[in-house]
């Protein structure tokens, strides 16, 4: 049978096994990346990821170390945090869903002890299909410190951005994926935002992708906004497509991503990670219909959960992804 037209992936993020949890190892870690990556294979998803198992730690405090794995190992940051430092934190706009910043910078950032490349490539070696490799963005990160050294945030956030621009030139992946979860909630920052974004999308020797959502905490929506305010910012983007949260988003809104520049491929939402209801294949073909009836056919290169399925059980994840892929097969006429 021919390659399907359209491809479908994860966002990033899958249930943490609970045997890993309760007995943390090295090798524990591997094993549950393996469990990970098999379940995507054999349910037939196109694109895999490791589940970002790579960051897992069994003390990280919130958002799945997507925040904590990457900056606590940088030059130029402390994580001994004052009370002042907290309450100057905690009055900080769009934090409201983190009750303690990660890191204070007090220096100028450099990659201290971060290793990317390390990370990237164990998880690959396990991977028998095209594998995606995904890391947090500049701008988000940059938000959630406390900083005491740069004169703005966007200066923060392109230190950063050059630091993990240095490290991305060395990932061996299919697809590297950017993921920016905060901008949809500060949509008038998106100038500065694309440019530290960017610097790391330039940086990337494959195939590079950006995802954004509106948060997901709880199976609550952290962020509140729209993709008209974001327009600008995705047809700023340096990348081969974006990957969108539009399940769980109105569904007029697909109309405004008809403003996006042509080159710029979509990945669409379809599979709602905020509900535990898993969808049927009907509706995941419904959604690509009415969205290429919106878009025009050709626009979708992807379908994708709206977020990363780590809050979901991982009998419900399973069964989402399984959803994803015979949605996709009966939409193309492939079952």
């Amino acid at each position: 049978m021919s390659e399907p037209r359209i491809k479908t992936t994860v966002v990033g993020s899958y249930p943490v096994p609970d045997w890993l949890a309760v007995l943390p190892s090295e090798q524990a870690l591997m094993d549950a990346t393996r469990v990970v990556l098999s379940i995507q294979e054999r349910a037939g998803i196109d694109l895999v990821c490791d589940g970002e198992l790579y960051r897992f730690n069994v003390n990280h405090p919130e958002t799945n170390g997507m925040i904590e794995y990457f900056v606590r190992p940088l030059g130029g940051v402390r994580t001994g945090i004052t009370f002042a430092e907290l309450v100057e934190y905690r009055a900080q706009r769009g934090m409201g869903f983190r009750t303690r910043p990660p890191a204070v910078v007090d220096g100028p950032i450099s990659a201290g002890l971060l290793d990317l490349p390390h990370a990237c490539r164990r998880a690959k070696r396990l991977a028998s299909r095209p594998f995606k490799f995904t890391l947090t963005g500049p701008h988000m990160l940059a938000k959630t410190l406390v900083d005491k050294h740069h004169a703005r945030t966007a200066d923060l956030a392109m230190a950063i951005a050059a630091v993990l621009a240095e490290q991305v030139q060395h990932l061996d992946a299919d697809v590297i994926q950017v993921d920016e979860a905060n901008l949809p909630g500060s949509p008038d920052e998106w100038q500065w935002a694309a440019d530290a974004i960017n610097c790391i999308l330039d940086a990337v020797k494959t195939v590079p992708a950006v995802h954004l959502c509106f948060g997901n905490y709880g199976g609550q929506s952290i962020q509140k906004g729209d993709w008209a305010h974001l327009i600008s910012y995705l047809n700023a983007l340096h990348a081969d497509h974006v990957v969108l949260e539009t399940a769980h988003r109105p569904v007029e809104e697909l109309q405004v991503l008809r403003d996006l520049q042509p080159e710029l491929g979509i990945g669409l939402g379809v599979v709602d990670i905020k509900s535990t209801e898993i969808e049927s294949p009907d509706m995941i073909a419904r959604a690509i219909e009415r969205a290429e009836k919106v878009l025009g056919v050709g626009r979708v290169r992807y379908i994708n959960p709206d977020c990363g399925f780590w809050m979901l059980k991982r009998s419900i994840a399973d069964g989402k992804i399984r959803a994803l892929v015979a949605g996709r097969d009966r939409y193309e006429g492939r079952t």
